[in-house]
């Protein structure tokens, strides 16, 4: 199954507004869904899909395993009880969330019970998230690259991180944009205002359309209807070769997010 290059995130939503921003967003059309078990709001994306009249078989739904659940013991186990809770038999793909370095259980341990799960037809792909260089290294050599559909990470006009996701391409794993619109700091910036205008877009849209020329997934999350539906015009717009070498120099290494012991030292 191709990965989808356009989906709906939901980090930082719950309750009733996690289950109206799916339910509006695949009413508008995105048939891709990321959670994850540390969200806690795997019931209320399986809510608002089920709830939603679309097939599950034309949906794409990731989730991914959190620390506390990454021993070959624990982590299948978990994945039963998200898959409980979002009302389905199996997820399209399941990430290892952060690589936490601190924690106890080693790299070929849940990479080893991660491909177990898709064996056991829990998911249809695995990959992993907010791996380094060195770490997908290792991954691979637990897994190999074959079986790693993506790399989700940290990306926006702001931290392109030129090293890491040219290592992803040449081995040819995948690579998902979360953060593409750095929590929002993008939104105010010049040139992708001059460019947005030039197109006339949304700067959103502007910083969207980047990733996606770059061959990158990505994974926007909103409340607001308009939003949601601003966004996904982000695929039928094309930057020129000018735009994209002006959003090139828009890098500082701004990371918005490395929280302490689950992230790796970065490249």
């Amino acid at each position: 199954m191709t990965l989808p290059t356009f989906g709906v995130g939901t980090f930082r939503l719950t309750g009733q507004a996690a289950v109206d921003s799916v339910s509006t967003a695949l009413e508008l059309g995105y048939r891709a869904v990321d959670t994850a078990q540390i969200y806690g709001n795997e019931a209320d994306v399986g809510k608002a899909i089920a709830e939603s009249g679309v097939r599950r078989d034309d949906l794409f739904v990731t989730t991914k395993i959190w620390t506390d659940n990454y021993s070959r013991r624990k982590l299948v186990p978990s994945l039963r009880e998200s898959l409980d809770k979002l009302r389905m038999d199996h997820v399209d793909l399941t990430l290892i969330h952060w690589p936490a370095p601190g924690n106890c259980i080693e790299l070929p341990e849940y990479m080893e019970a991660l491909a177990e799960a898709k064996s056991l037809g829990l998911t249809r792909q695995i990959g992993i998230s907010n791996f380094n260089i060195d770490l997908t290294r290792q991954a691979i050599a637990a897994v190999g690259a074959d079986a790693i559909a993506t790399n989700q990470i940290e990306l926006s006009p702001y931290l392109q991180n030129a090293r890491l996701t040219a290592f992803l391409a040449a081995q040819g794993i995948r690579v998902t944009s979360y953060m593409t619109l750095a929590y929002g700091k993008v939104l105010a910036d010049p040139v992708l205002a001059q460019i947005a205008d030039k197109h006339r877009a949304t700067v959103a849209q502007v910083a969207l359309a980047w990733a996606l020329r770059l061959g990158y997934a990505v994974i926007p999350s909103s409340t607001k209807r308009e939003n949601l539906a601003s966004n996904l015009l982000a695929r039928d717009l094309r930057l020129d070769d000018d735009d994209m070498a002006r959003i090139a120099r828009l890098e500082r290494n701004g990371r918005e997010v490395s929280p302490a012991g689950l992230a790796p030292v970065w490249d």
